[in-house]
C-alpha cells in the first residue's frame, strides 16, 4: 500500500503583482534612501556614492536572474531555502537559510530604531527622557525604546492580520515615496543656494575614489535586499509565477533612481561639507527643512514613515515565511510551521522575529552601522548560494539553459566578493568586532537548532521532503518547464 503523505499547510493566493513589487520597491529604500545619505555622502563623497549605488544595483540585478529563473521553476514559500534544497540538499539548504533569515531580521531591527531617530530629530526633547546609559558614544533613552518597542509589536500584528490590507498599503505608501522623492528632486534646483559645486569634493579625499566606490558597493546587498522577499512569498501570488523576474527588475531599478536622486538632493541644495559639521544628527532633515521649511521636512518624514512601514512589512512577511518553510519541512520546530485558522498567517514564525528583533533598540543609534554590515553578510550568503545553484541546476542537461548558468556564475563571483569585503580583515568595508560577535551568537544558535533537530532531519527521506519544501515530485520537477 502506497504510503499516504503528510498533510502539507499553505498559504492562500492573494498577493497581485501590485503587491509584489511594492514588497521589492518598498522593502529596497526603506528609511535608508532618506536617513543614510548624509553617512554616504561623508564616506564617499557625491560622485563616489552615486558609482557606488549604481554599480551595486547592477550587481544586483545580474543576481536576481537567478532568483527569476528558480521561482519561476519553485513557486513555494521559503524562496531561497527551496532553492538551494534541490541544488545541495537539506544541510546546504539549512544553513544558507539560517543565515538569511539572520539578514532579514537585521533588516527588521534597523527600521524600528530609524522610526525613533527620526523621532529624535523632529521632537528630540519628547525622546530625551529616562537617560540609561551610552554605547559607542549614543546616549539610549527609555522613551526611544519603548517607542521602537511599540513599533515592533504594532507591526507584528499587522503582518499577523494577513496581506489584504497590508498589501494595499504597502503599494499607496511606495507610490506616495516615489512622488516625494521626484518632487524634492524637481524643487531641489529652486533654492537660491543650488550649485552643482556644492556637489564637491566629489569623491572622500581621504580615502581615494576606489574605496570611495567600494564602500557602498560593498553594502549593496543590504541596500537592495528586498527583491528577494519576492521569491519567499510565491507560494501567495495570483498570477503566474514566470512574471517574477520583471517584477524584481522593476523594483531595483526603482530603488537605484530612489537613492541617488536623494543623494543628489542632499549634496547639492547647500555646500554638503558645510552642512556636514553643523549636521550631527540627519544631514538630509537639515537641508530640507533649511531649503524647503516645515512643510519639506513634513513630506520627509511622512516619507521615512512609509519607508518604515514598507520595511517592515516586507520583512516581517519574508523572515516569517522563511521561517514558516524550514518549520513545515521540520528544519526547526514544527511549532512555527503552524498556520492561524482565521488569519491563515503564520503566528509563531512573527513573534520569533518580534522578540529576536526587540534587543535592538537597547543598543541605541551607533548599532545601526553594525546591523546594516550583519544584514549584508546573511543576504550574501543566501545570494551565493542561489547563484550556485542556478549553475548546478541549469547546466543539467534536463534543464540546459546556457543564459541562466552564465549570470548564475557571475552572481556566484559578485556574492564571494561582497562576502571577502565583509568577512577579509582590513577590507575597507569590513565588520567591526560587535558585528562579528552578533554574527557568532547568531551561528551558535542556529547550530544548536540544527542538532536539536538533527535525528529527526536524518530520518526524514526525499520523497517526503519533496513534499513538505516543494509540493512536487522529482519527476515534476525535472519535467516541468520555465517559459
Amino acid at each position: 500500500m502506497k504510503k499516504r503523505k503528510e498533510k502539507r499547510e499553505s498559504f492562500d493566493s492573494t498577493m497581485s503583482r501590485r503587491f509584489v513589487w511594492a514588497i521589492a520597491y518598498g522593502s529596497s529604500i526603506g528609511w535608508g534612501a532618506f536617513i543614510l545619505p548624509g553617512d554616504w555622502l561623508k564616506s564617499s563623497g557625491t560622485l563616489g556614492a552615486v558609482l557606488g549605488i549604481i554599480i551595486g544595483g547592477l550587481l544586483m540585478l545580474m543576481i536576481a536572474v537567478g532568483y527569476g529563473a528558480l521561482t519561476a521553476k519553485f513557486p513555494v514559500s521559503g524562496g531561497e531555502f527551496a532553492f538551494t534544497y534541490v541544488g545541495f540538499g537539506k544541510y546546504f539548504s539549512f544553513i544558507s537559510s539560517w543565515f538569511l533569515i539572520f539578514g532579514y531580521i537585521c533588516v527588521v531591527a534597523v527600521n524600528a530604531s530609524a522610526f525613533s531617530l527620526l523621532f529624535k530629530f523632529i521632537l528630540p526633547d519628547f525622546l530625551e527622557v529616562g537617560y540609561l546609559y551610552s554605547i559607542a558614544g549614543w546616549d539610549v533613552y527609555i522613551t526611544e525604546v519603548i517607542l521602537s518597542t511599540f513599533i515592533l509589536i504594532v507591526f507584528a500584528i499587522i503582518s499577523f492580520k494577513g496581506s489584504g490590507l497590508s498589501g494595499k498599503l504597502q503599494f499607496y505608501f511606495c507610490l506616495f515615496m516615489a512622488i516625494v522623492v521626484a518632487g524634492l528632486f524637481t524643487l531641489s534646483f529652486t533654492p537660491s543656494t543650488f550649485s552643482f559645486e556644492n556637489a564637491v569634493p566629489l569623491f572622500n579625499e581621504d580615502a581615494g575614489v576606489f574605496k570611495s566606490i567600494i564602500v557602498i558597493v560593498a553594502i549593496a546587498p543590504w541596500m537592495y535586499v528586498g527583491f528577494d522577499n519576492i521569491p519567499q512569498a510565491a507560494e501567495e501570488f495570483n498570477f503566474e509565477a514566470n512574471q517574477t523576474f520583471k517584477l524584481i527588475v522593476f523594483g531595483i531599478v526603482a530603488s537605484i533612481v530612489t537613492y541617488v536622486l536623494m543623494i543628489l538632493i542632499t549634496s547639492w541644495t547647500f555646500p554638503y561639507t558645510e552642512m556636514l559639521e553643523e549636521s550631527k544628527l540627519w544631514l538630509t532633515g537639515d537641508v530640507i527643512n533649511s531649503a524647503f521649511g516645515k512643510i519639506g521636512l513634513f513630506f520627509l518624514a511622512l516619507s521615512i514613515s512609509f519607508g518604515v512601514f514598507t520595511g517592515l512589512n516586507g520583512f516581517y512577511l519574508s523572515s516569517s515565511r522563511l521561517i514558516f518553510a524550514l518549520g513545515r519541512a521540520k528544519f526547526i520546530p514544527e511549532a512555527f510551521s503552524k498556520l492561524h485558522r482565521k488569519t491563515n498567517t503564520p503566528l509563531n514564525a512573527i513573534i520569533f522575529v518580534m522578540v529576536v528583533c526587540l534587543a535592538a533598540p537597547w543598543l541605541g543609534r551607533t548599532a545601526l552601522s553594525w546591523i546594516v554590515d550583519m544584514s549584508s553578510v546573511g543576504v550574501s550568503i543566501a545570494f551565493l548560494a542561489t547563484s550556485l545553484v542556478t549553475v548546478k541546476f541549469f547546466s543539467d542537461k534536463r534543464h540546459k539553459n546556457t543564459l541562466y548558468t552564465v549570470f548564475g556564475v557571475i552572481g556566484a563571483i559578485i556574492s564571494t566578493v561582497f562576502l571577502a569585503l565583509l568577512l577579509i580583515p582590513g577590507s575597507p568595508a569590513g565588520l567591526t568586532l560587535p558585528s562579528y560577535i552578533a554574527l557568532g551568537i547568531w551561528t551558535i544558535l542556529g547550530a544548536g537548532f540544527f542538532m536539536f533537530q538533527f535525528n529527526k532531519l536524518k530520518s526524514l527521506k526525499r520523497e517526503e521532503l519533496d513534499h513538505l519544501i516543494l509540493d512536487m515530485t522529482r519527476e515534476e520537477i525535472h519535467s516541468k518547464e520555465i517559459e
